[in-house]
């Protein structure tokens, strides 16, 4: 049996399901029922949080294999105890769903709970998995309000380009890591397979349309201010620096979800192709 966490989200929803569709039995954990997991058979959902150990160990009871995924920055985890309990549970295999950032920036204060946690899984004595992935397709989800009431993108950064990863890879990578061998010990880095602006990202978007889409380009003050609506203080400034000062490392388009998946990733105009209902 297998535990993931996060399981409502981008990437522990179609985990679940392709779990579940592959014949393994699946406890779906999340905080709450405001979003609940697939309902599909085989699959059990469970409510825990992760900041609480205790709430966590019934879902743990039988499993072999545990995909972790905190939210935020994983600073309000204790990953020794949750290892430990996992541990104890008879779980042989861990797949940690960290961040690019936590290889790239293990010292700022966004990421430092996330590469503290990977080592922390490393040294689990369980078999690991360490999953980077860069950032998601996804976050252009929430250019939707805009663009359904205005037709137009706002975004700081307009012309700095990065390798979005469609969270549906990375849920493949994810299930292929929790029940094929091969991929104990190994870190990946998950990205798409080329960089590109927000503003060619809001020209892929009015093309799926089939309508134009004005792009405004904002400060990064003014961006930071919408972030805090949404994310811890630290969390929105490291994703800034990120976005308007990436790293080489950050640019570089990895080779790590074809080397696991046998196929080229997914591009950001193949993700709009699945997606762009959700913004009309």
């Amino acid at each position: 049996m297998i535990v993931v966490t996060g399981a409502t989200g981008n990437v522990g929803r179609s985990l679940v399901e392709s779990l579940a569709e592959s014949g393994h039995a699946v406890t779906a954990v999340s905080r709450g029922v405001s979003s609940p997991p697939p309902s599909r058979p085989g699959v059990t959902p469970i409510a825990a949080d992760l900041a609480d150990v205790d709430s966590l160990i019934p879902a743990l009871k039988g499993a072999d294999a545990l995909y972790l995924l905190v939210s935020g920055a994983g600073a309000h985890v204790d990953g020794e105890a949750l290892l430990q309990a996992a541990a104890d549970a008879g779980v042989s295999r861990v797949v940690l769903q960290s961040s690019q950032a936590a290889g790239t920036r293990p010292d700022a204060v966004s990421h430092a709970p996330l590469a503290a946690l990977e080592e922390t899984v490393r040294s689990s004595g369980l078999e690991w998995t360490v999953l980077r992935p860069g950032g998601f397709a996804t976050n252009t989800f929430a250019w939707i309000p805009s663009i359904r009431a205005q037709r137009t993108v706002f975004s700081p950064f307009g012309d700095v380009a990065l390798p979005a990863v469609d969270p549906l890879d990375i849920a493949e990578v994810a299930a292929a890591a929790l029940t094929d061998t091969g991929h104990s010990g190994q870190t990946y880095v998950l990205t798409g397979p080329e960089a590109t602006s927000p503003r060619q990202r809001a020209q892929i978007l009015a093309a799926a349309l089939g309508e134009p889409l004005e792009f405004v380009e904002v400060t990064r003050e003014q961006a930071r201010e919408q972030m805090l609506r949404q994310m811890p203080e630290s969390v929105a400034d490291g994703t800034l620096d990120i976005l308007g000062q990436p790293l080489p490392e950050e640019l570089r388009i990895s080779p790590d979800v074809e080397k696991v998946l046998g196929r080229p990733a997914t591009s950001f105009a193949s993700w709009v192709g699945r997606s762009v209902d959700a913004f009309g």
